[in-house]
């Protein structure tokens, strides 16, 4: 029976897929990138996560057929091995679009409406009744929402902003025609977006011209009543920059829910009440973690039944 490793442990709904077609083998803690080499020797699949750094050591295993990764982005992947030796690779795109625009929404409100900070305001025993200067942030109905990123999450994210009545600009590769017609989006690039915009969320994936995207040139070219919001990858964001803008209150608020160096969040982030952290959940609904596990485990049996991966990002050769 085919061998297969599951890097940590998954919703019920990947493993029923699983067990029927191969023996597998689940970690019950994240593994090193040594422990991954050393635990897949003799599998022909891996199940892994966004966590997991899948290198050119484990590509080269002989029995290696394919890596699923239980996530949409795959910069944790060595691609170019993958594609050098005709291992397959996939992932799990449009289980969680709405999830994690949910959750960016989420957090352009808790930014706003500095949510989190009146909470611990009213915990600590400080309210004292209503009062007309308590708490004041920044409407967001009617205001301008700069998209960076429109991919089938930033454009979902628009397609919310029509309920706040936004203007909508997007940055992209290329025109998204039927977005535009469908939420009056504009194309915009990427300066236009920070000068102009209240609200700036980013969707890009990680790639080297994405890294420090948001730097401390953009940061100084948003509006002081501005807020940021990253659901992406936290290097598209300079945190350094951020906490500085942050802090100089060049910028309103930010709220993140990915790190540059995760799971360690830049210490001048956690200094500030300006900020919303979120421990990387966007896609932390029991439907999308269900169905994100159940589609990585389809991909694994397709490939190791001979049939086409439902969802490649590498075919098999």
């Amino acid at each position: 029976m085919n061998r297969v490793l599951v890097t940590r442990p998954i919703p019920e709904a990947g493993l029923a897929v699983l067990f029927p077609a191969a023996a597998v083998e689940i970690s019950p803690r994240p593994l090193s990138q040594e422990e991954v080499l050393a635990k897949a020797e003799g599998c022909e699949a891996i199940l892994c996560q966004l966590t997991d750094r899948i290198g050119a050591a484990v590509f080269d295993l002989p029995l290696l057929r394919v890596v699923a990764t239980m996530s949409v982005g795959t910069d944790h992947l060595d691609l170019a091995a993958a594609r050098a030796r005709g291992i397959a690779v996939t992932n799990t795109p449009g289980c969680l679009t709405e999830a994690t625009a949910e959750l960016a929404w989420a957090l352009i409100l808790a930014t706003a409406r500095r949510l989190p900070e009146a909470e611990r305001f009213l915990r600590a025993g400080r309210f004292r009744g209503w009062d007309p200067l308590l708490m004041q942030g920044q409407a967001v109905t009617g205001k301008r929402l700069g998209i960076l990123g429109a991919g089938r999450i930033g454009q979902e994210v628009g397609r919310m902003a029509r309920g706040f009545r936004m203007e909508v600009l997007y940055a992209a590769r290329g025109a998204k025609p039927e977005f535009e017609r469908e939420c009056g989006a504009r194309l915009a690039g990427a300066d236009e977006i920070a000068r102009t915009c209240d609200v700036v969320t980013v969707h890009t994936p990680l790639t080297p011209e994405t890294r420090h995207l948001v730097d401390a040139a953009f940061l100084a070219k948003m509006k002081p009543t501005a807020i940021l919001v990253n659901t992406s990858r936290g290097p598209v964001v300079d945190e350094a920059a951020l906490v500085d803008a942050l802090r100089q209150k060049r910028v309103f608020a930010a709220g993140l829910d990915v790190f540059e160096e995760e799971p360690a969040v830049h210490p001048g982030l956690l200094e500030l009440e300006n900020v919303v952290l979120l421990p990387h959940i966007a896609s932390a609904t029991f439907e999308t973690r269900n169905r994100m596990a159940a589609m990585a485990a389809e991909n694994v049996v397709a490939v190791l039944a001979g049939r086409p991966p439902i969802s490649p990002v590498l075919p098999s050769v």
